[in-house]
Parts: structure tokens; C-alpha cells; sequence
């Protein structure tokens, strides 16, 4: 192959064979991509949950991840906050003609490994390359299948006054990583992404009660308009209290510094649960058995919407006693974050 992607690559003739077969089915090599068909046939068993997502991210390596391992994380999560086992990916390339082989193969080579440390199938995609200026080095698209093995699944609409709270972790990580990566930021502890895939410790956690209300990653727009999107769907008010809220030293200083705040960062390695008080402990001690949960915590309630006005808000109880609303983020904070 050459040492950087020519249209060629993108024509589905030879070079196009040759660019599958002596890259992408190297890292992604399973039985069903092995067929080499244009389509997958896929063994699931009842319902199912898909979800896809197309990744712009930049810069497109930052520190604790980069643009591959983020296309399996972001969509694997996405599915396990269904209630779901997630099992395939399908995976698209749009490539800027003249990038790099060895960062496309970097880029292809991390993504496999991620496929793989989330027990993740990449079953067939597409690959497409544009002429240079018509795109920005890489996006990719993926598009995760998963079975669901829970009975009611979560969902966004099931949060209901008395539920307890919980995040599974610090929150703002990848969004002050990538911002601070790509102004050439240095702070005297360095911020990295949490990119992670969570399915394993969500489906310990599914196993593990009853009853799981509500999973949500929350991506752009951060907690707030994460659990401001709850709180809509359920027709409820969401109350969380800002001492227990867990932020990084280094990523509340940089946030103070660049005049953002936390709530609304992007977090690519983290999920809010909503479960029954009476679960709230059981839950946090599954949660904490998973290293990625480790710092997982209480961070408020679900509660009856008379006490706080109308339902579909988020209430902050901040650290000086008082009380302030937490609205969705207006606008874009910090655009292509995921």
C-alpha cells in the first residue's frame, strides 16, 4: 500500500481489496467479516437494541484516546445504557484523500483493540475516501447491535420521585482533554479522556437488581442537560447536590481557568443510574467491583415535582446552602468533542 490514502483506496477495485484485506480485516478479523459479503447475517435472540453514532472528533488522537477507540466506546455505550448486551458493530471510514497510512493504521489497529476489549464484533462497514480539502482527515461511523436481557429496559422516561441518583464516576474529563489538547494547553497535572466502554460493569449491574430505572452516558451537554433530558421524559425534577458531585482537582482548576463549567462537559467513560432508594446501595457496590466504577457515588434524588415547582427541571443544591436550576446547555460549548 502506499504511505498515504490515495482516492484509488475509495473506488472498490483492487487497491480498495487490498486496503480491506491488508488492514481493516487484520484488526477486525472475526468469522462473519471474514465472509467478506456486503452485509452481515447476525445471530441475536428476542428484542434488540441499535444504535449508531458518526465520530468528528478533534484532534483526532488526545490523550487517554483517540478517534477509533472513541467510535467504539461512544456506540458501545450507547447500547448498553438500553438495557442491551452489545455484540456487533458495523463501522464506516470517510478518509481525506493524502492522510497518512501509518495514522490510519494507528487509528484502525486501536479501534480493533477496543472492539475486542468490549467482547464486540465488527461485522462489515464501508470505506470511502475524498479528495483532500473535502473532509478533515478522518470520520468514522459506527453502528452497534446488542441484545437486550433485561425486562423492563431502562429507559429515559422511567426516572420516578424517591429514585436515587448516581454517577459512576469524575466528571469533565474528556471534554477539558480535548480542549486543553487542542489549544496546547499544559496544566501542571495532565487531563485525560475516560473513553472507556462500560458494557461490562452495566451488564454486572442489569444482572445484579431488580430493577435499573434509568442508564444515560453523559455525553455532550454534560450531566446537566443529561439529566435535564431525564427529567423531561419522566416528567419529573431531578435534585443533586454540588459537594457530592465528583470533578478532578485538575479539571475543576482548568475549568476555572477557561471560565466552563464541569456539569456541561462531554464525558465519553461515565453513565448516570437512576434505581430505586432501596437499590441505591446494592447498585453502588456493583458498581464499585469494576475499576472503570471505581469512584462511582450518590449524587442526589428523583423528587416529587410540587416540592421544587414544575417537573422537567434540574435543581443544583450548591455548596453555600442555596438552590439554583440547571438548564440544558445553549448552544455548543466545545464543538467536535465526540
Amino acid at each position: 500500500m502506499s504511505d498515504k490514502v490515495l482516492l484509488d483506496y475509495g473506488s472498490g477495485g483492487k487497491a480498495s481489496q487490498r486496503l480491506i484485506g491488508e488492514l481493516f480485516l487484520k484488526h477486525f478479523d472475526n468469522p462473519e467479516l471474514r465472509r467478506m459479503n456486503d452485509g452481515a447475517v447476525l445471530s441475536v435472540s428476542g428484542k434488540i437494541a441499535v444504535s449508531t453514532d458518526t465520530f468528528t472528533v478533534d484532534p483526532i488522537f488526545f490523550p487517554g484516546g483517540d478517534i477509533g477507540r472513541l467510535a467504539v466506546h461512544g456506540t458501545v455505550n450507547d447500547v448498553a445504557m438500553m438495557g442491551a448486551v452489545p455484540r456487533y458493530l458495523t463501522c464506516g471510514f470517510l478518509i481525506e484523500e493524502g492522510l497518512e497510512m501509518d495514522v490510519l493504521t494507528r487509528i484502525v489497529a486501536s479501534l480493533g483493540a477496543a472492539a475486542s476489549e468490549a467482547g464486540v464484533w465488527v461485522v462489515t462497514g464501508d470505506t470511502k475516501v475524498v479528495p483532500k480539502g473535502a473532509a478533515d482527515k478522518i470520520f468514522i461511523n459506527t453502528t452497534g447491535i446488542g441484545d437486550i436481557i433485561v425486562d423492563p429496559a431502562p429507559a429515559g422516561d422511567r426516572a420516578k420521585a424517591g429514585d436515587a441518583i448516581l454517577i459512576s464516576g469524575t466528571l469533565g474529563d474528556h471534554g477539558l482533554a480535548i480542549l486543553s489538547t487542542r489549544q496546547g494547553l499544559a496544566f501542571e497535572t495532565p487531563v485525560l479522556s475516560d473513553c472507556a466502554s462500560l458494557n461490562h460493569a452495566i451488564e454486572a449491574l442489569l444482572r445484579g437488581l431488580p430493577d435499573v430505572h434509568v442508564l444515560r452516558d453523559p455525553t455532550r451537554g454534560g450531566l446537566a442537560t443529561t439529566l435535564n433530558e431525564i427529567a423531561l421524559a419522566s416528567n419529573v425534577t431531578c435534585e443533586i447536590v454540588e459537594d457530592l458531585i465528583p470533578v478532578r482537582p485538575e479539571v475543576r482548576g482548568g475549568c476555572s481557568l477557561l471560565g466552563l463549567d464541569p456539569l456541561y462537559l462531554a464525558n465519553e467513560g461515565k453513565f448516570i443510574c437512576i434505581v430505586p432508594e432501596a437499590q441505591a446501595e446494592a447498585a453502588l457496590a456493583i458498581m464499585h467491583a469494576d475499576p472503570l466504577c471505581a469512584g462511582a457515588t450518590r449524587i442526589g434524588s428523583v423528587v416529587a415535582t410540587e416540592k421544587l415547582g414544575q417537573p422537567g427541571r434540574v435543581v443544583l443544591k450548591t455548596g453555600l446552602g442555596g438552590k439554583r436550576l440547571l438548564g440544558m446547555l445553549e448552544g455548543e460549548q466545545l464543538p467536535r468533542i465526540c
